[in-house]
Parts: C-alpha cells; structure tokens; sequence
C-alpha cells in the first residue's frame, strides 16, 4: 500500500485522568472549584475514605458519584469521580459495581481510575465491555494506561481499530508507540482495512499511515 507524506503520531495525551498524579490531579480541580463545590468534594472525599470498606447495597461515596456534574460542573465531574473513587480505595468488585449500574459518565470514570486502583488484570471485562460500545468517549478512556499494560496482543490490536472505526484520536491510547512498535500482525490489520475501503471507494484516515509507519520497525522509533 502507497503511503502518504503524513506527519508522527505524538505519544499519548488524551488520556489525562488515567496519566495524572492523584495529587497533582486534587489540586488542580481544586483550584479550579468554587467555594461551595470544593467543600462538597472535601466532604466527599472524607466520607468515601471513611467507608470504603462498608456493606451494603450501595455505599454512600457510590451516590456521590452521581452528583458529581451537579456539584462541580461538567468539566470537572470525570476528575472528581476519579478522586472519590480512589478515596474509597475501590477494588475490582467495587468498581465492577459502579460501572454496571452506573451512567456512561461514571462508566468513564471507572475507567479512567483503573490504572490508579488496580494492579492486577482483574479488571480488564470492564475495558473489552467498553471497547464494544460505541461511545466513542468510552473508548478512548478503555485505551489507557491499564490497557497498555493488560490487554492481550490480539484485543489490543483490535483495540487500536476500533479507535479508527470510531473516530477516537488514537493519541487516546496509552503506549501506542511501544506496543505498535515491529507488529507484523497488526500491520497486516491496518492494510487490510485501508484495503477494505478503498474497495468501498471510501477514504483511508490518515492516522492510519502514521500508526502503520510505528509499525514497520524498531529501528523507525524516536
């Protein structure tokens, strides 16, 4: 397949929440919150701490997470779940809990968390379960640092498509220049679907020369 002049992918920058320091990211929202949102957070915080090892049906930090938006805006509810979330030291089965029965949004910030709260591979359904969606921000929050480190070869690479069936910047995905790095198999992938729609007299993204040319050989990574 030709290949046109296209410039490099840059390493991964649409994934802030799952890259930032869980201090660093407290103080930012906090300074960016009014008086009344930030003693909402505080009080939030201490009580996820408080009870993050309670029983029950649903916890009262779980119900935090549903006012996120109302209490602190929009545009900064995914970075505050996130704290609330590790506040309460959320494990596997907590967040397995939060994801199932929560919104797209609390959905999202589970796995924004993922890489702050679990070490393990113990919580990769949550990843392929978004990774076959098409919310498009959900995806792009699958392909963090946890999936970097856990998804296997063979749903990593299909990851990485459905980021181009999708739209979703594959700068969203953690690792990319690493793990794309001498894929013969996800090479072939990518030439298959550049294929597939050129038959269909459909364009061929360019993102997708770019992570294709990550592909051809160690020696090609800066």
């Amino acid at each position: 397949m030709t290949q046109p002049h296209v410039g490099p992918v840059t390493p991964a920058a649409a994934n802030p929440l799952s890259l930032t320091p869980l201090d660093d990211l407290r103080t930012h929202v906090t300074a960016h919150l009014d008086e009344a949102a930030r003693t909402w957070l505080a009080h939030a915080l201490d009580e996820a701490a408080a009870r993050s090892g309670s029983h029950g049906p649903i916890s009262a930090w779980e119900l935090r997470l549903a006012e996120a938006g109302r209490r602190c805006g929009a545009d900064h509810a995914d970075a505050v779940r996130v704290l609330i979330l590790h506040a309460a030291h959320a494990g596997p089965d907590a967040l397995t809990r939060v994801y199932r029965q929560g919104t797209a949004a609390e959905r999202r910030a589970v796995l924004h968390a993922l890489p702050h709260l679990v070490s393990g591979p113990d919580a990769l359904p949550l990843v392929e379960d978004a990774l076959r969606t098409n919310d498009t921000r959900l995806v792009a929050a699958a392909v963090g640092p946890y999936a970097a480190r856990h998804l296997d070869a063979h749903n990593w690479r299909h990851a990485v498509l459905k980021c181009l069936f999708t739209g979703v910047p594959v700068n969203a995905v953690a690792d990319l220049h690493r793990r794309a790095r001498a894929d013969a198999e996800l090479a072939r992938m990518l030439d298959d679907y550049a294929a597939e729609r050129t038959a269909a007299g459909r364009p061929v993204p360019q993102v997708l020369h770019r992570v294709l040319a990550l592909t051809e050989s160690e020696a090609k990574e800066s």
